[in-house]
């Protein structure tokens, strides 16, 4: 079943500002603690997996009843993260659009993990997201037209995700590249800003990091 748009809540850093990313229809997925989060803001998730390790025996038993499907897996027998597992549930769905809340957080080994699922979405023709309070992210290795977010995310920052991506060409931007060359290890393309309501980037070989943030702190 083609499932259009899932919006998977992991164990993260969460606060009032991802219930602003649910829309009407979305495919909800909570990762262990996400799935609590979920029913904390009243809503039922459609999948609650993970190991729950970072939930109460209680706690497990309110996402059981409470989640359409649920899946447990031993915390110490298993391959993948909890984030991981609901991202490979979702591309399984036939999704044609991720959005991830609650993957970035103060454990930067599964943060940046997680910002490395974006390859895997990316090679499947999947429009993907992370979200966080200050910063949205997306992986891009052709062409990406940016729409301005004022007051929520004012910056735009590109970072290459393979060892170089060249043929780097912004416009609509404040500080425009022209077949550029990003390599990693190098600050250049840090803190650009969107002239008017869009911008386009191309790429012609790489794996370039798009990261839209703030200075601000949302709750």
């Amino acid at each position: 079943m083609l499932r259009k748009r899932i919006v998977i809540f992991s164990g993260g850093t969460l606060g009032e500002w991802a219930v602003q990313e649910i829309r009407e229809g979305d495919v909800l997925v909570g990762a262990d603690r996400g799935a609590l989060y979920l029913i904390r803001h009243g809503y039922a998730p459609d999948m609650a997996l993970g190991d729950f390790d970072s939930v109460t025996d209680s706690e497990v038993e309110q996402i059981r009843h409470a989640s359409r499907q649920f899946v447990s897996c031993d915390p110490v027998m298993k391959d993948w993260t909890d984030t991981e597992m609901a991202f490979t549930w979702a591309l399984e769905q036939g999704v044609e659009e991720l959005v991830l809340c609650g993957a970035l957080g103060t454990r930067w080994d599964h943060s940046l993990a997680n910002v490395h699922l974006l390859r895997r979405s990316l090679d499947r023709g999947v429009a993907c997201r992370i979200v966080d309070a200050c910063n949205e992210l997306m992986l891009t290795d052709n062409r990406t037209v940016l729409t301005v977010r004022r007051g929520r995310f004012d910056h735009v920052s590109l970072l290459p995700l393979s060892l170089n991506v060249t043929g780097i060409t912004l416009s609509g931007f404040r500080y425009p590249l022209h077949e550029a060359t990003l390599t990693i290890g190098q600050s250049l393309g840090i803190s650009n800003v969107l002239l008017g309501e869009h911008g386009s980037i191309a790429v012609r070989e790489g794996l370039l990091l798009v990261i839209q943030s703030t200075d601000r702190t949302w709750s």
